[in-house]
């Protein structure tokens, strides 16, 4: 009996335990999980086709650059055949007919580091002062902003000719680098960039202050417009470095070319008389000329990312 009274007097004295949590019961392998995303095998068909549907040109340009001139026509023209001559190609095509790749090349940084660079700029200012300040007119501004957009600019190239030819601006790097600072679209992408991104509270806070403005935009609104200038920066540097009728209509000396019309000529050689084919050469320039851009793209990916999803979702 004592040892029974003690064993219950020390189970009293024991803190009760909490009870444990009932288990939730195991899901079957069969069964339905709305947190689980569906997979849809037809979409997942559909960006598989178009993901080769993208990459096939690249690939067949880089299987092609490695070719000779020969072995362009003699060999299957999507998979590699003959001499592995990549390298060898790229040497020629550096160095052809005095180091004219290059020349182009430098001609194509001058117009890209003037005309994009300007154009970002400038729709930096006008797309932060259309979003930020009232003025007489801003409405009707817009309108034509929103208009320019829809314009090709293949259309204006004629018009900007004639004018530019009674200014004695042809042939010279300002008939290209003075049409590339106009961007609508970029002026427009920084507009909706520009009211989103930056507080109004956040402004009149620097006015209060005794900022001024131009210090209230370089000291607080140039870094929260940085992702927003990347975009649109990006846009531009595309747009200019593949430009080739504004500069096919602009430009007859070849010492001004950039590489889209260059390697243009250089294609259109086999056709002249007496001219050599280089097909290879012409491969294999532009196979170099689309990697600054791919390396442009990859080192700049998150700032474009979030400059595009920028407005994207109402405060």
């Amino acid at each position: 009996m004592a040892v029974t009274e003690a064993a219950n007097a020390a189970n009293a004295a024991r803190p009760e335990r909490a009870a444990r949590p009932a288990r939730p019961a195991r899901r079957s392998r069969g069964a339905w999980n709305p947190n689980r995303r569906r997979k849809s095998p037809a979409l997942t068909l559909v960006m598989t086709l178009g993901l080769i549907y993208s990459l096939l040109p690249l690939f067949w340009l880089l299987v092609n650059a490695s070719k000779s001139e020969s072995n362009l026509f003699s060999t299957n023209g999507l998979w590699f055949g003959g001499h592995f001559s990549l390298f060898e190609n790229v040497k020629q095509t550096l160095t052809y007919d005095n180091d004219e790749f290059l020349h182009w090349f430098g001609n194509t940084l001058i117009y890209v580091a003037a005309g994009a660079g300007g154009a970002t700029v400038l729709a930096t200012l006008g797309g932060y002062g259309l979003a930020k300040f009232d003025f007489p007119g801003k409405r009707g501004v817009l309108a034509v902003v929103l208009g320019a957009v829809a314009i090709p600019g293949t259309v204006l190239v004629v018009p900007t000719f004639l004018m530019f030819s009674k200014l004695g601006l042809v042939n010279t790097y300002w008939s290209i680098i003075i049409p590339s600072l106009i961007n609508p679209f970029g002026l427009y992408l920084m507009w909706i960039f520009s009211r989103d991104a930056i507080p109004a509270e956040l402004l009149e806070a620097a006015r209060v202050d005794g900022a001024r403005e131009w210090r209230i935009f370089g000291s607080i609104s140039l870094r929260l417009l940085r992702p927003g200038m990347i975009t649109v920066l990006l846009f531009a540097v595309v747009q200019t470095w593949n430009n080739y009728f504004l500069p096919l209509v602009m430009l007859n000396k070849p010492n001004l070319y950039p590489l889209t019309v260059g390697l243009d000529q250089w294609n259109a050689q086999s056709q002249t008389a007496g001219g050599i084919p280089i097909f290879n050469l012409v491969l294999t320039g532009s196979l170099l000329m689309i990697l600054p851009i791919m390396v442009v793209f990859l080192v700049m990916q998150r700032y474009w990312q979030s400059g595009l999803t920028a407005g994207s979702v109402k405060q």
